[in-house]
């Protein structure tokens, strides 16, 4: 089976292909009427500016970090680095932008024709709107099994050029959800709190300065963040895996260290037949026809890696391996989507809460985030402990895990189409609200975007799950690289990186909740000054300044996201130099408590998100009454919650791994 690694690239081309033949389908439908695709062009024009920007600036980043790789790797024996990894770096960082970049430029596309497809039915516009989003969930999966497949092909599977792909991966995905999460937070708490709260004005209302801040916001977070986090989270898995095989594997105890790469594979095609499900199902019911998706795939993905471990190893213990991580997605999937979901006790009970005022609404909102990190921490628990037993325990038990996080996310494509498609049924409704439609269309487009929040919270659940199994097999191959086998907690060195690991994501989610505050604030300041210096805003006769709101998102985020994005990568390789058991004890400490915080954090801003949703669906006194405004106040503070810091956790907490994997023989010299 072995030989068999060829199918990860193809299977790569093959995603591309779809996602080639999606976009196409999205091109030629009807964009509407002139207003309708003035308002896109202005979201497009902002949303490709800001990647523009930021892209520009990563790019320092990445040349950067780049030559000292390559500089490492000529100054010092091959066995320590090869100046290879450079190259795979600068590919997985390249592949990653393309992710982006094709997402955002279809999903800009999708939004007006999802609003026109509006006028037609909900079932048109959901077809629409997924198929925008599959061109994300596709371009993801496919660059990233093509591209991760030729390096591994190229340098023979040599792991400590292939880590390097990673932790390219890792890099542009830290800074695109850093960045698009101040961005698209920044413009959303403007927009919210002065154009609902203070204003009383309509969400999307075109009176509103920040409204076209907001929808670039959707996509360059949402969108372009989100992916380029799957994208990382993906691609981290299978080297997690695959490095394990590398590093533990012995002559008594040989890992199939292609067989990430395989499953991969099978879950693309599944992926791809997994879409049609999804047209096939109905668009009368949008969740519906999306849950026949998702558990289509993940199907089709168990019966695939069945074949292959029983056919072509003879083991079904790798099968075992794999049924435990995508159960343990599906299942954390679930849980997010009780916490977070309008229709369950959590979120109705936040809305109640709201009826005396902001301050419960808020302490309601932080205890169903605190109490919804129970079960998903005892799923994890679960998966890791089924993985390893079912393995026989040691080596192979180890990969076992690794495998767990790979069949978590063997359904990538179907996970990012189905979140992707959120953020471009939320601008369907803003163009339809700016462009004068009916009401109907809009009731369309928000019964879309409702779906479509709890699909994004199933999605970070995901994220979280896998990146708890993702970090845990790097911390496993970092631990074998370094000879990190025993270890004692009386060992102060150990010690003390315990205590900075589980000190370093809440001093991370401290930095980037505090960017999203001075970007918002400047934010509502410019749109309070818009509302009072510039007459005729509000009785709709004088246009708002957009461009200025933009701008102001746009460099609040470039500037706000560097320190966080260099501290990822500074603080292992200190720590690292220093003493490899101590950056032992920083990822183990960073993994326990980041992953606890991501859930809490993901959890509580959906459900404060849909808490709001629920009250404007006419409970509690509707829009515009006293508990709405409450609810519109926990909700902005929820929005950095999920959207900026809990996501951006799950990186950081895997981009510290594969940076010490990546130095590991180095910190060993030293």
């Amino acid at each position: 089976m072995e030989q068999l690694a060829w199918l990860a690239p193809a299977a790569g081309a093959l995603a591309l292909l779809m996602a080639f033949f999606l976009a196409s389908r999205v091109a030629q439908q009807d964009p509407g009427e002139p207003r309708m695709q003035e308002i896109s062009q202005a979201i497009r024009q902002g949303a490709m500016a800001f990647l523009s920007r930021e892209y520009r600036t990563l790019a320092i980043f990445v040349v950067a970090l780049a030559v000292i790789i390559a500089v490492i790797g000529f100054l010092t024996p091959s066995e320590v680095m090869k100046p290879e990894t450079a190259i795979a770096y600068v590919a997985g960082a390249v592949t990653s932008v393309l992710a982006g970049f094709i997402g955002m430029r279809v999903a800009t596309l999708a939004n007006v024709r999802t609003t026109q497809a509006a006028r037609r039915g909900l079932a048109p516009a959901l077809d629409v709107a997924f198929s925008g989003g599959s061109v994300m969930g596709f371009s993801v999966v496919g660059l990233g099994m093509l591209g991760l497949g030729v390096v591994y092909y190229l340098f023979q599977g040599d792991i400590s050029v292939v880590s390097g792909f990673s932790l390219g991966a890792s890099s542009v995905a830290l800074f695109a959800r850093v960045g698009g999460g101040i961005y698209t937070k920044a413009a959303d708490v403007g927009a919210d709190l002065v154009g609902k709260v203070e204003a009383g004005i309509p969400e999307d209302d075109p009176r509103n300065p920040a409204v076209i801040a907001d929808n670039v916001g959707d996509n360059v977070g949402d969108v372009a963040g989100m992916g380029a986090d799957l994208y990382e989270s993906y691609v981290g898995s299978v080297v997690a895996a695959i490095a394990i095989a590398a590093e533990a594997a012995t002559s008594q105890t040989p890992l199939p260290a292609t067989l990430p790469l395989i499953i991969a594979a099978g879950g693309i095609v599944a992926s791809i037949i997994g879409a049609f499900f999804v047209r096939a199902a109905g668009g009368n019911d949008p969740a519906r026809a999306l849950r026949a998706g998702t558990f289509a795939s993940g199907i089709l993905t168990l019966i695939a890696v069945f074949l292959i471990s029983y056919l072509g190893y003879g083991d079904l213990r790798w099968f075992w391996a794999t049924l435990a991580g995508l159960a343990a997605g599906i299942a954390i999937g679930l849980l997010s989507e009780y916490y977070t979901s309008a229709e369950y006790a959590p979120v109705k009970g936040i809305a109640e809460a709201s009826q005396t005022g902001p301050a419960t609404n808020i302490i309601a909102g932080l205890a169903v985030g605190m109490r919804s990190t129970a079960w998903p921490i005892v799923v994890i628990a679960a998966a890791i402990l089924l993985a390893y037993t079912v393995a026989g325990g040691g080596a192979a038990g180890i990969f076992a895990i690794g495998l767990a996080g790979v069949g978590m996310l063997s359904t990538t494509a179907t996970t990012v189409s189905v979140d992707a498609y959120g953020p471009i049924a939320d601008n369907a409704g803003g163009i339809a609200e700016m462009s004068g439609l009916l009401p109907t269309v809009r009731e369309i487009t928000d019964t879309l975007d409702s779906v479509g929040n709890t699909t994004a919270a199933i999605g970070k659940g995901f994220a979280i799950g896998s990146a708890a199994l993702t970090a845990l097999a790097l911390f496993s191959a970092y631990a074998t690289a370094v000879k990190l086998h025993e270890v004692s907690l009386t060992d102060p060195r150990l010690v003390v990186g315990l205590f900075l690991g589980g000190m370093l994501p809440y001093l991370f989610s401290s930095m980037t909740m505090q960017a999203v505050g001075r970007a918002a604030f400047r934010m509502i300041e410019e749109v309070r000054r818009q509302f009072r210096e510039i007459p005729g805003i509000m009785e709709g006769k004088a246009k708002p300044d957009y461009a200025r709101c933009v701008d102001i998102s746009t460099a609040a985020a470039l500037r706000e996201m560097v320190v966080p994005g260099l501290m990822a990568v500074v603080v292992p390789v200190a720590v690292g130099l220093w003493s490899k058991t101590a950056l032992g004890g920083l990822l183990a400490g960073s993994l326990v408590s980041g992953v606890l915080l991501a859930i809490k954090m993901a959890n509580a801003g959906g459900a404060w998100d849909n808490a709001k949703k629920y009250i404007e669906a006419g409970h509690y006194g509707g829009k515009r009454s006293d508990p709405h405004k409450a609810a519109v106040v926990g909700d902005t503070v929820g929005d950095p919650f999920k959207d900026t810091s809990g996501p951006s956790l799950n990186i950081l907490l895997k981009l510290m791994s594969i940076v010490a994997l990546v130095f590991s023989t180095l910190f060993t010299r030293m």
